[in-house]
């Protein structure tokens, strides 16, 4: 469940519009028992991140596959078109998705919604 601070209008967004992509700023738990996006979160140094769990193991790059897999689907694109950009190994992660940044914010605000 998202932080209450989350849900405010004026709270810190876990991405950023560039002129072609959108940068996301993930915190993944692999095995989490399911695929799914459980909304934004407020870590303890005030920086948003979108809580993830993927039900693959953190072995061999199986969970970074499985929460590339997971964002793509969620926001109707290919799987190409999502990328680890940092923290192959860490929790909290920084991914690359190409495409309209307007476009992604609306279909992020979305998915976070719906949690």
């Amino acid at each position: 469940m998202a932080s209450p601070a989350a849900s405010e209008p004026s709270a810190p967004r876990p991405w950023t519009a560039t002129a072609d992509s959108l940068r996301l700023a993930v915190r993944l738990t692999p095995r989490g028992g399911r695929d799914a996006i459980d909304g934004i979160d407020i870590l303890s140094d005030g920086k948003a991140v979108l809580k993830v769990r993927v039900r693959a193991a953190p072995s061999e790059g199986e969970a970074n596959a499985a929460l590339l897999a997971l964002l793509a689907r969620e926001l109707g694109l290919s799987r190409q078109a999502v990328a680890l950009a940092a923290g192959a190994t860490a929790r909290i992660k920084l991914l690359a998705i190409a495409g309209d940044a307007a476009a992604l914010e609306a279909r992020l605000e979305a998915a976070c919604a719906a949690r």
